[in-house]
């Protein structure tokens, strides 16, 4: 078991996305400058008012884009290993808990669902018009490098989190693209039909 310092947020960090955060606590920003200068990451668990989730991500900052006069920081995290909270500790300024380390079980995805989740990748990416390049259909872990390019809710960020099968993972993530597209449709002919007063104009 590790002892780690301990970020909870209201967002999920899934593995390797890559989040901006803006630090303004003292014990928080102290958690960041003891990462920085250690080059040790930091825990990063879901908190809500159900409080902290079980499951949570190592987080390493990659870039600090701004520091401010007053000590706030301005940075980017990505998300690393996964880890299980074991207990919560005491003894610094800024949550601390130990952990172990949470692997997935040797079950890979079906190839049709690997092809799936990219023909719903580049559809999501084509209606939203986003500049998001594609992970490639052999990267570790798809199922997180896709999820993490979208803004799923946290509750559905941190049900793929926990979730130890890459094949179980991809065929939800595969779920909640189709479903998310299908919102998206539903919106811009919502957004369409409201230009036109909702009324249809014939050619001529």
């Amino acid at each position: 078991m590790a002892e780690i310092g301990l970020f909870p947020l209201g967002l999920v960090l899934l593995p390797t996305e890559r989040v901006p955060l803006h630090i303004f606590e003292p014990r928080y920003r102290e958690l960041i400058e003891e990462s920085l200068e250690q080059d040790e990451p930091f825990g990063v668990v879901f908190a809500d008012d159900d409080g902290l989730r079980e499951i949570g991500t190592r987080a390493t900052v990659t870039e600090v884009s701004e520091r401010f006069e007053d000590g706030r920081l301005n940075i980017v995290v990505e998300g690393g290993d996964r880890f299980r909270l074991l207990e919560l500790t005491e003894g610094r300024t800024f949550a601390t808990g130990r952990v172990e380390p949470v692997d997935d079980q040797h079950d890979p995805a079906a190839p049709d669902d690997i092809e799936r989740a990219l023909v719903l990748f580049g559809h999501l990416v084509e209606l939203t018009s986003s500049a998001v390049e594609p992970p490639g259909a052999e990267t570790p872990e798809l199922s997180f490098a896709i999820a993490g390019c979208f803004d799923f809710s946290p509750d559905l960020k941190q049900e793929l989190l926990d979730e130890s099968s890459e094949r179980v993972r991809l065929m939800r993530l595969c779920e909640l693209l189709a479903i998310a597209a299908e919102t998206v449709e539903r919106q811009q002919k919502i957004a369409l039909r409201a230009q036109t007063n909702g009324n249809v104009h014939p050619p001529g």
